[in-house]
């Protein structure tokens, strides 16, 4: 086969009209030329830290999504599933994404659960971490556990030596860790970052040798504020999506949404292409090609160096997509899941007053972003009355049941939704993913989790009586349907949150992650409310 066009050679910048001929699965040669071509050939893009849970489909089903978007490869980390259903969730993840050709590159989940303040469907400690390494995983997933790395945990450091045992990089996450402490993080191993929020933070991090990973998914994006690393700091720079939803891939994108970002900053496409292609490739030793004789022919066409619209995708020599079809089958996916948990009543969820008039501890929570604040409401309510969402304030009531086993929900409030009446609910509440919920009064949250429960995991929304969801039938978190099915079902549950009223961008991503006890400063677990800045449980009330 020979494939005609301007060849971008992103390793040595230059770019000339010529031929790729292809030989099996490689690339035999690469031939100049004095022909004109309005269409450019380059190397596949790759997304450097993604977790394909968060898109609510199986790896297959990301793969329909994301391989006419120009995305050849991923470097997945499967803790979400593995958090529900342990090495059989990973080993799930492998086998589905086995089924298409996206080169999906798996590592080992270094903290299931993120911590021991929360419920989660399994453990995977050091031997399970060995047992996935000596099965040829090719790195550590995320070190979450930023404290245990810090202050010497016994656990969290056998897994890091591990990672040195086999040879194999270690995938970071530390919010907001500056100082010793980062000094001491770094001391791990620690290869990679995705969670930094300023250019400060990050090249304190790079310093110490620790990449970063520029971040622009559905509720976390930085790329506005993190791009001039990619001048800056050239070699020790990648780009992810980390968390992103179907509905944005497909309106928006995936990776080539970046890198039209990039360029319509003044980037070049050599620039763009070191952080997005080359660097993961050789910092992650992935098997992939960068349109190369001898190469593995992984490359894309698009139809400008401006406006970067792909064409054409081809995988190991085969066309797998053309004009934004995927030009491989959907297979259909096997169901995985552990749900055990029965209806709650209201009785369940509500908190009186343990005084007159008290200080309660409000998550309040950042649009675009996933660290929240503290905030102190000062509910003007008597000793023993019943604590009420208060819309005039914007602080409503969450809460987090355990979807693992049956015990008791836990109740705290949030601020900054928006919500003017009804409620949302979702079995997708990073990492452990048990059951959140959020809503304007008792009898919505009731609905919006009874229903979640009743199909065993999804996202619902509670409406002036009327109940919609999504049901995710694979380990609560993914969906079975095709990409464009499961976006259409996820949209129309967005609108109806915002036409009740919400102001957050992406209200379920925000919402999953009101549980991730990790990313400071206050959250919220099934077990209870959770400091993460001194990463310790907090009372709901103040003066308690």
């Amino acid at each position: 086969m020979i494939i005609s066009g301007n060849i971008v050679d992103i390793i040595n910048r230059d770019i000339y009209p010529g031929k790729v001929y292809l030989r099996d699965n490689i690339i035999h040669k690469i031939e100049r030329d004095n022909s004109t071509y309005s269409n450019y050939i380059l190397p596949g893009l790759i997304d450097s830290h993604v977790h394909i849970e968060s898109s609510m489909l199986t790896p297959s089903g990301f793969a329909k999504l994301v391989v006419p978007r120009g995305t050849i490869g991923v470097v997945s980390d499967p803790h979400e599933i593995a958090n529900i259903c342990g090495v059989k969730g990973v080993e799930y993840m492998i086998e589905d994404g086995n089924n298409v050709p996206l080169k999906c590159f798996f590592g080992v989940p270094s903290c299931v659960p993120a911590t021991s303040f929360e419920t989660s469907g399994f453990k995977i400690e050091s031997l399970e971490v060995e047992y996935l390494l000596q099965k040829g995983a090719p790195f550590l997933a995320e070190m979450m556990n930023f404290p245990g790395v810090i202050y010497g945990n016994q656990e969290v450091w056998s897994k890091l030596k591990l990672a040195k045992k086999y040879n194999v990089p270690i995938d970071g996450h530390a919010p907001g860790v500056r100082g010793e402490d980062l000094e001491k993080y770094a001391a791990g191993n620690i290869t990679t970052d995705h969670e930094s929020f300023t250019i400060d933070e990050a090249l304190e991090k790079i310093k110490l040798g620790i990449k970063t990973q520029i971040r622009e998914g559905s509720a976390a994006r930085n790329f506005e504020v993190l791009h001039p690393l990619i001048s800056k700091e050239p070699l020790q720079t990648m780009l992810c999506t980390d968390d992103s939803h179907p509905d944005l891939i497909i309106e928006k994108g995936h990776i080539d949404r970046l890198i039209k970002l990039g360029l319509s900053k003044g980037y070049s496409i050599f620039e763009l292409y070191q952080v997005a292609v080359i660097n993961p490739v050789k910092h992650y030793n992935l098997p992939v090609g960068l349109l190369r004789e001898g190469d593995a022919a992984d490359f894309i066409v698009v139809d400008s160096l401006s406006d970067f619209n792909v064409i054409e995708t081809y995988i190991d020599g085969l066309k797998v997509a053309s004009n934004g079809n995927a030009l491989f089958d959907f297979p259909k996916s096997d169901l995985i899941n552990n749900f055990n948990c029965s209806p709650i009543s209201i009785a369940d969820i509500t908190i009186s007053a343990p005084y007159d008039s008290p200080k309660v501890r409000v998550i309040e929570a950042q649009d675009g972003e996933l660290l929240t604040n503290e905030f102190i409401w000062h509910p003007n309510i008597k000793k023993g009355q019943f604590i009420q969402s208060d819309l005039n304030n914007d602080i409503l009531k969450i809460v987090v049941v355990n979807r693992y086993s049956q015990s008791k929900p836990t109740v705290g409030f949030i601020k900054n939704f928006g919500l003017k009446n009804g409620a949302l609910a979702s079995s997708v509440a990073h990492d452990s993913h048990n059951i959140v919920a959020i809503g304007c009064d008792d009898n919505a949250l009731i609905q919006a989790i009874n229903s979640v429960i009743e199909c065993k995991g999804g996202i619902s929304v509670c409406n002036n009586e009327c109940l919609n969801r999504l049901e995710l039938p694979v380990a609560g978190l993914m969906s079975v349907e095709p990409g464009d099915v499961v976006a259409k079902k996820y949209a129309e549950l967005n609108t109806l949150v915002e036409e009740m009223g919400c102001t957050i961008r992406a209200p379920f991503m925000t919402l999953a992650f009101m549980s991730l006890l990790v990313i400071p400063s206050l959250k919220i677990g099934d077990k209870g409310l959770f400091d993460v800045n001194k990463f310790e449980f907090t009372s709901l009330f103040v003066n308690e």
